[in-house]
C-alpha cells in the first residue's frame, strides 16, 4: 500500500490591535470570569469540560492575576520542577465561605507544604516568614467572587476548576482582527493539532524540548481564562500541591503597577506589596523565585527595554525595574510568566521571550457541557443550545466562556417565560436584554431611588465610548472624572451592575474600574453614539474621531451616522471598531428600539432610511476590503436584518459549480463568508465548487477568490482541479499569510516545475506551517527540486512530502537529499513511487540517512534502484543515525544479491519495522539470506512482504529456523510465491514455539 492525497492506495501493477500608538488596556474582570476547563490527555487530546460556574465571577482582589518564581537555571541547566506528577483534578472540602477554608499551615505552623517537617532554610526566622507569606496567598486566592470583591459571593475555586486548554503558539504572531474574528478562527483548529500544557507546566518544556524555559508570554483574548489559571498555579503551590522547589510567588498585576509613580528599588517595591516578606532576604540564594505579571495589556507604564539595570540595590522607576526582570538583567535565575491579550503580546521583544503559549476558547463539546453544567433543567439547556446554534453570530461568540455566561443569564430567563419570537437572534438583542436584567437588580436591591437608569446608562455609555476610542479597557479615577463620574458615583454604579461595571481595590489599595468583557463595554459605547445623536443631536463620532473642522463633516441623519461609523470601522487596522458598528446599527432597529424605551423613558421611536445604510454597506463590500473587513460587514447587514446576499449564494455554494456562474466581487465576498463562517471548515474541498459545464472562471481563479477561505481551513485538498502554477502563486501567498493549513494536496494538477518553485518559496516563510504536501503526478521535473530543497533547509515544519508519479529522477533525489540532510529539515514521510530513479540516486539518499534522524517511512516503490541501489540503501539503514522504521521497496529490480546488504541491516539498525519487497525477484536464496537477519536478537522487524517474489519451498526452512528464534515478526506475507503447501504447513506449525509471534500469514 502507498500513500497518495492522504488516503492510501494500491501499487498501479496489483490493482489535508497589532499594537499601535494608543495604550491598550484590558479588562481584567473578565479574566477571572471564565470556566477553567480539564482535559484527561492521555484518553482523550480534545478538552473535556466539567464543574459549573459562572463567567462573570470576579477574584476578591486582582492581584489574584500574577503569580512569580524563580528557578537558578545557571545552576543546573536541566532544571525541572519537583513535586507532584499527578495534574489531574482535586476537590478540596467545600465549605460555607471562604474565611471558613483555612490553610493548614496557618492552623500548625510545623507543617511543611511539601510533606516534610523541615523548609530547609538555615534561619527559622525566614523559613516562619515563608509560612506566613504562603498563607496569605493562600487566603487570597483560594476564592472566586461573583460580582464585586466587598459583595460578590465566595466560591472556592476548587470547586468549580477543571484544566484550561493552554498550548504553545509562534513566538511574534499577531493577530489584526477583532478578537471575535480571532475567537472565530481558532475555533476552526483542531486539539488534535496542538500539544496541551497544564497551568502548572507552564515552566516545563515538552517531551523532544531540551532548553530550559526562564520567561513564558500567555496570549488569549479577554475573557478566555488566563487570570484563572494564574489563580490556580498560585492556589496550587500554596497548598503544597504543585511546583514545590518554588519558594516565592509574587503576584504583580500591570494593573496596579499602573498606580506605583515612584522610584525604588526592586525588594522595596516588593515590600509595598507584600509587607511580610521585609523579614525575609529575597535574593538569597535559598530562595527560586517566579514574578507573574498579569494584563500585560493594561500595562500604562512606559515599556522601554533600552534601559539596562542590573543592580538589584539600585533605585529605578517601576517600568524600568519590570523590564530588567523580563529581559534577565536583574535576577536572571527568576521565571518569568507574563499574561496578555493578543494585541498586546508584541510588547516584549521575542529575543526576551522562550515559550509562547496560548489559551483557547471552548469547543463545541465544551460549549454544550457548560450550559448543561450550568442550567439544572436539561430540557431548558437543551432549548438553550439549540436556539444558539441557529443564529451563526451567536453560536461564534459561545467560544468566549464568558459570553456563555451571558446568554445563560438572558435565555434561562426568557426561554421560560417569552414567546419564541422575543427571544434573542443577533448579538446587539442578546446584549440589550442582558442590560436590561442588570438594570432591573437596582429595582429588587431598591437602591436610591433618585438615580434613574437614564443617568447611570448614559455616564457609563460616554466612559464606554472614550476609553474604547482610546483602547483602555480598565479605567482609573481621572478617566471616571472626565465623563463626568465622581468615585462616589462609581461606587453606587458597580453595586447596582456588578455583572457590567466594576469597582476593585487592589493589592496596593487603588481604585480600578473595570466592564467584565470588551463586548459589553462596545455595546455600551454603541448605545452612547446613538443616544447622543438621537437626543442632543450629537455627533460624537465626529467629535472625538475626527480634525478641528469637524462641524463641516457632522451627520444630520442616522442614516449618515450610521456610514459614518462603517468608514471608521474600514479604517481601523486592528478592527477593534467592528463589534461596535454592529452594536451601533441592531440598536438602531425597531425592535431594539422598543427594548429600549422599556428601558430608557427619554428614547423616542425614530424613523430612517435603513435602505441607505444597506446599500452602502453593500458598496464598501463591492468595493473588496479585506476579508476579514468583509465578514464584518456581512455581520452588520444580519444586525440589520438583510439577508439577500446571503440568500442569493447559498444556493451557488450548494449547488456547487462556482466556475459556471457569473458572480459580482459582492456575491464572491458573500461566498466567503457563507464558507468561512460555516460550522465544519476543516477541510475545504475545491473540487466542489468547480462546475464540470460550462466554465466562466478558470480553477485558478476561483482557487484565488476562495482563498481566505484555504487559509482558514486545515486541510485543503486541491485534487484533480486543473490547477497550474498560477494557482500556485495565490497558494505560496496563503502559505505566507500566517494561515491555519496545515495540510496541502495537489495531486494529479498540472503545477510543473515553476508551480512547485513558488510553492517552495510559501514554504520558505516562517509564518508558513504547512505540515503535509502531497504532489502526486504535478508534471515535476529534477530542476525545480532545487527550490523544494532550498525549503527543506528552512522549514522545520514539513512532516510528510508525496512526490508520487513525478520525473524526479537522480538528478532531483541528489538535489533533495542536500535538504533532507540540514538539521532544520524534520521531514519524517517521503514517497518517491515511479520517479524515474535508480541506483546513482540512492547514494546521496543513503548519505541523508546517515544525516538525518528524523526520516521515519520512506517509499522507493516503482524504481529500477536494482541490487546496487539496495546495496547503497543498506549502508544509510545501518548507521546509529537512522531512524528508519517503514522502507518500501516494490518493484525495484531487486534479486537475492541484493538481500545480503539488507541482511547486514537489519543486524545492526533496531529501528525498521516494516519493510515492503513486493515484486522483486527475491527466490529461495535472498529468502535464506533474509532470514539470518531476522535471526539476530538487533533485528526488530515486525512486518516482511514478499509477495510474487518468487520464492520457493526451499527458503521456507531458513524462514522457519527464523521464527523459531526471532520474537518481533507479527505479519508476513507470502502471497503468490510457489510455495508447497507442505512447507506453509510447516510455518504454521510453529505456532506453539514459544518464540513464535506471528499474528497474521498470507500465502
Amino acid at each position: 500500500m502507498e500513500h497518495h492525497g492522504g488516503q492510501h492506495y494500491e501499487d498501479l501493477s496489483t490493482d489535508t490591535f497589532p499594537h499601535s500608538s494608543v495604550q491598550i488596556q484590558g479588562p481584567k474582570s473578565s479574566e477571572s470570569s471564565c470556566v477553567s476547563i480539564k482535559s484527561d490527555w492521555s484518553v482523550d487530546p480534545p478538552l473535556k469540560f466539567s464543574g459549573h460556574t459562572d463567567p462573570g465571577i470576579r477574584l476578591d482582589h486582582p492581584e489574584s492575576s500574577c503569580v512569580s518564581m524563580k528557578s537558578d537555571y545557571s545552576m543546573d541547566p536541566q532544571h525541572n520542577f519537583s513535586g507532584h506528577t499527578d495534574l489531574g483534578f482535586r476537590l478540596d472540602p467545600p465549605e460555607s465561605s471562604c474565611e471558613s477554608m483555612k490553610s493548614d499551615c496557618s492552623m500548625d505552623p510545623q507543617r511543611n507544604f511539601s510533606g516534610h517537617t523541615d523548609l530547609g532554610f538555615s534561619d527559622p526566622q525566614h523559613a516562619e516568614a515563608l509560612k506566613t507569606f504562603r498563607s496569605n496567598l493562600l487566603k487570597k486566592f483560594q476564592c472566586l467572587y461573583e460580582g464585586t470583591a466587598k459583595q460578590g459571593n465566595p466560591t472556592l475555586l476548587n470547586e468549580i476548576y477543571t484544566e484550561l486548554f493552554i498550548t504553545e503558539s509562534e513566538n511574534g504572531e499577531i493577530n489584526n482582527e477583532h478578537e471575535v474574528r480571532q475567537i472565530e478562527t481558532q475555533s476552526r483548529r483542531t486539539a488534535k493539532e496542538d500539544t496541551p500544557i497544564k497551568c502548572n507546566d507552564i515552566f516545563r518544556p515538552l517531551p523532544g524540548q531540551d532548553k530550559p524555559i526562564r520567561t513564558v508570554l500567555t496570549k488569549g483574548v479577554a475573557g478566555i481564562g488566563k487570570t484563572v489559571s494564574v489563580q490556580k498555579f498560585i492556589l496550587d503551590w500554596a497548598e503544597g500541591k504543585e511546583n514545590q522547589d518554588v519558594q516565592l510567588i509574587f503576584p504583580l498585576p500591570f494593573r496596579e503597577l499602573n498606580l506605583m509613580d515612584k522610584t525604588l528599588c526592586l525588594s522595596d517595591l516588593l515590600h509595598v506589596f507584600f509587607p511580610e516578606t521585609k523579614e525575609m532576604n529575597l535574593f538569597s540564594d535559598e530562595y527560586k523565585v517566579v514574578f507573574v505579571f498579569d494584563g500585560l495589556d493594561e500595562c500604562r507604564l512606559s515599556l522601554n527595554f533600552n534601559v539596562k539595570l542590573c543592580n538589584i540595590s539600585e533605585s529605578a522607576s517601576v517600568d524600568v525595574l519590570l523590564m530588567n526582570l523580563i529581559a534577565g538583567n536583574l535576577l536572571p535565575s527568576a521565571l518569568i510568566w507574563i499574561t496578555s491579550r493578543p494585541a498586546a503580546a508584541d510588547l516584549v521583544p521575542s529575543e526576551c521571550v522562550h515559550r509562547v503559549t496560548e489559551v483557547r476558547g471552548f469547543n463545541e463539546p465544551q460549549k454544550k457541557e457548560y450550559f448543561r453544567k450550568r442550567i439544572s433543567d436539561q430540557s431548558l439547556a437543551n432549548a438553550i443550545i439549540r436556539h444558539l446554534k441557529s443564529s451563526r453570530s451567536l453560536h461564534i461568540m459561545c467560544h468566549i466562556p464568558v459570553f456563555c455566561w451571558i446568554s445563560a443569564t438572558v435565555l434561562e430567563k426568557m426561554l421560560s417565560i417569552a414567546k419564541r419570537g422575543e427571544i434573542p437572534k443577533t448579538l446587539t438583542q442578546m446584549y440589550t436584554h442582558f442590560l436590561i436584567i442588570q438594570t432591573n437588580i437596582k429595582h429588587e436591591k431598591d437602591y436610591d431611588k433618585k438615580m434613574k437608569n437614564e443617568d447611570m446608562i448614559l455616564k457609563l455609555g460616554k466612559l464606554a465610548f472614550q476609553q474604547l476610542v482610546k483602547g483602555n479597557l480598565i479605567f482609573y479615577e481621572e478617566d471616571l472624572r472626565e465623563c463626568g463620574i465622581d468615585v462616589t458615583e462609581a461606587s453606587v454604579y458597580s453595586g447596582l451592575c456588578t455583572q457590567i461595571f466594576r469597582e476593585e481595590l487592589g493589592l496596593y489599595q487603588g481604585k480600578v474600574f473595570c466592564f467584565i468583557h470588551l463586548s459589553i463595554q462596545e455595546h455600551l459605547a454603541a448605545l452612547h453614539v446613538l443616544l447622543s445623536f438621537l437626543l442632543y443631536k450629537r455627533d460624537v463620532l465626529n467629535e472625538n474621531l475626527s480634525s478641528k473642522h469637524a462641524h463641516e463633516f457632522t451627520c444630520h441623519k442616522l442614516s449618515e451616522l450610521h456610514q459614518r461609523a462603517v468608514d471608521k470601522a474600514l479604517q481601523s487596522r486592528n478592527g477593534h471598531l467592528d463589534l461596535f458598528l454592529r452594536f451601533l446599527l441592531g440598536l438602531s432597529q425597531e425592535s431594539n428600539q422598543m427594548l429600549l424605551k422599556g428601558l430608557l423613558t427619554c428614547v423616542r421611536k425614530i424613523s430612517y432610511s435603513k435602505g441607505k445604510t444597506i446599500e452602502y454597506i453593500k458598496m464598501k463590500i463591492r468595493m473588496n476590503p479585506s476579508p476579514e473587513k468583509s465578514i464584518n460587514l456581512f455581520h452588520s447587514l444580519n444586525e440589520l436584518g438583510d439577508h439577500s446576499l446571503i440568500n442569493e449564494i447559498q444556493e451557488y455554494v450548494r449547488s456547487g459549480g462556482l466556475s459556471s456562474a457569473r458572480l459580482s466581487s459582492s456575491q464572491w465576498s458573500a461566498v466567503v463568508f457563507v464558507l468561512l463562517t460555516s460550522e465544519h471548515l476543516d477541510e475545504f474541498k475545491l473540487k466542489k465548487y468547480i462546475s464540470e459545464g460550462q466554465i466562466h472562471m478558470s480553477p485558478d481563479e476561483v482557487l484565488q477568490k476562495l482563498l481566505p477561505v484555504v487559509e482558514a481551513s486545515r486541510s485543503a485538498q486541491l485534487n484533480k482541479c486543473d490547477i497550474t502554477a498560477e494557482g500556485c502563486a495565490a497558494l505560496a501567498s496563503a502559505l505566507r499569510s500566517n494561515s491555519h493549513l496545515r495540510e496541502l494536496s495537489l495531486s494529479v494538477n498540472k503545477i510543473g516545475g515553476r508551480g512547485l518553485t513558488l510553492l517552495s518559496d510559501g514554504l520558505k516563510d516562517p509564518h508558513c506551517k504547512l505540515e503535509k504536501l502531497w504532489l502526486f503526478y504535478c508534471d515535476i521535473t529534477a530542476e525545480s527540486c532545487a527550490a523544494l530543497a532550498s525549503a527543506l533547509r528552512s522549514n522545520s515544519h514539513l512532516r510528510e512530502l508525496d512526490l508520487t508519479q513525478n520525473k524526479i529522477g537522480d538528478k532531483g533525489l541528489m538535489l533533495l537529499s542536500d535538504g533532507l540532510k540540514d538539521p532544520h529539515c524534520k521531514l519524517e514521510k517521503l514517497w518517491f513511487f515511479h520517479c524515474n530513479i535508480t541506483a546513482e540516486g540512492c547514494a546521496a539518499l543513503a548519505s541523508a540517512l546517515r544525516s538525518n534522524s528524523h526520516l521515519r517511512e520512506l517509499s522507493l516503490s516503482g524504481n529500477k534502484i536494482g541490487d546496487k541501489g539496495l546495496m547503497l540503501l543498506s549502508d544509510g539503514l545501518k548507521d546509529p543515525y537512522c531512524k528508519l522504521e517503514k522502507l518500501r521497496l516494490f518493484d525495484c529490480d531487486i534479486t537475492a544479491g541484493g538481500c545480503a546488504a539488507l541482511t547486514s541491516a537489519l543486524r545492526s539498525n533496531s529501528h525498521l519495522r516494516e519493510l515492503d519487497l513486493t515484486q522483486n525477484k527475491i527466490g529461495g536464496r535472498g529468502l535464506m539470506l533474509l532470514s539470518d537477519g531476522l535471526k539476530d536478537p538487533h533485528c526488530k522487524l515486525e512486518k516482511l512482504r514478499l509477495f510474487d517474489c518468487d520464492i520457493t519451498s526451499e527458503g521456507c526452512a531458513a524462514l522457519a529456523s527464523a521464527l523459531r528464534s526471532n520474537s518481533h515478526l507479527r505479519e508476513l506475507d507470502l502471497s503468490e510465491n510457489k510455495i508447497e503447501h507442505g512447507s506453509v504447513k510447516n510455518l504454521s506449525a510453529l505456532k506453539d514455539n514459544p518464540h513464535y509471534k506471528l499474528e497474521t500469514l498470507l500465502y
